[in-house]
């Protein structure tokens, strides 16, 4: 554990030094308000020890008001004692009300600084313990719990990152929707588990054959969205090309199909910067492609037209609306 100990005493800081290493732990030293800030800001102790006048630069006070704010957007929380030679009881308060855990008078009392120093390492340790615990739920809420894939909570800020950072900086991005082949057929004559162990191995193959920077979510039942940052309509299509590949030579069997194997439909579609189109819209444009990847007999990838910068991305064409109505109206009953 790295403790930082902020203090223009030579004396002080030599002392409390030496306790911090008898308890096994990592000391970093500063003599003003400004050296320990540059440290604290650089190294991200776990424990700080300051002293309550510090100068120049910002005091005790100041510095823990300053900690405290550095941690308000992260897991990270250093326990902090402040130092004091001011004795009286709103002074106490005050130390406590900037942030810190705790308070040693001044000229510290080694065997009292020993004890401090004992309870903010439980200090820290139940907060570093309280971080996993945060870590491990924040995960847990934004992943499918049987593919071990990114669910749609994750999509959707992605999703809002993705298309702030393409429209920002005049950027194209393709979304690609995939859906597994007649796979109500494969769960009717094989049971779910059956259907569960083929969709985690269908997750695995897109999961491991994605490029470097490419997300894949599942977004629905069997249905799994690409998320292909600085990619066009192109280059997607290629890329889902070879995992379409993937994913037949599985050879999962499916009697009855053409292939005979599970196979994967991909609808995609593709942001054009200056478009005005939005990440819903281009969704809604995956799964048009994707449907008629559907409708063309499976197994293979539909791209959706692309986005014309300047266009009103509501002036739909007539064809458009007749495709969208025939989706509409179409039976999804066997996919």
């Amino acid at each position: 554990m790295r403790i930082l100990i902020a203090d223009a005493d030579d004396d002080v800081r030599s002392m409390a030094r030496s306790l911090v290493e008898d308890l096994g732990h990592e000391a970093v030293e500063a003599r003003d308000g400004d050296e320990a800030w540059e440290l604290f800001t650089r190294l991200q102790p776990e424990m700080v020890v300051l002293d309550r006048l510090l100068h120049p630069g910002p005091n005790g006070l100041e510095l823990c008001g300053a900690i405290r704010a550095s941690e308000a957007d992260t897991l990270n929380y250093a326990s902090i004692i402040l130092l004091t030679s001011l004795r009286s009881r709103q002074d106490v308060l005050d130390c406590l009300e900037a942030g810190a855990d705790d308070y040693v008078s001044k000229p510290p009392d080694p065997f009292v600084l020993h004890a401090r120093l004992l309870v903010a390492r439980r200090v820290t340790m139940l907060h570093q313990e309280m971080q996993r615990y945060r870590a491990e739920l924040a995960l847990q809420a934004a992943t499918d719990p049987l593919t071990g894939l990114n669910n749609r909570l994750r999509l959707d800020e992605e999703l809002d990152r993705q298309h702030a950072i393409s429209t920002r900086y005049g950027r194209a991005y393709s979304l690609a929707l995939c859906d597994i082949d007649y796979f109500k057929l494969f769960n009717d004559r094989y049971g779910h588990q059956a259907g569960d162990d083929a969709l985690q191995q269908i997750a695995a193959a897109l999961a491991g054959s994605g490029r470097r920077g490419e997300g894949v979510y599942r977004y629905g039942g069997e249905e799994f969205l690409f998320v292909l940052p600085e990619q066009g309509a192109e280059h997607a299509k290629l890329a889902l090309e070879r995992l379409r590949g993937v994913v037949e030579a599985l050879d999962i069997p499916n009697p009855g199909t053409e292939q005979g194997v599970l196979t994967i439909s991909v609808g995609i579609s593709s942001f054009v910067p200056g478009s005005g189109y939005d990440a819903e819209r281009l969704l809604g444009d995956a799964d048009a492609a994707l449907y008629r990847a559907k409708a063309a007999g499976r197994n293979r990838v539909e791209v959706a037209a692309p986005a014309v910068a300047g266009e009103d991305p509501d002036g739909r064409s007539d064809q458009d609306s007749d495709q969208d109505s025939d989706q509409d109206s179409g039976d999804h009953s066997v996919k």
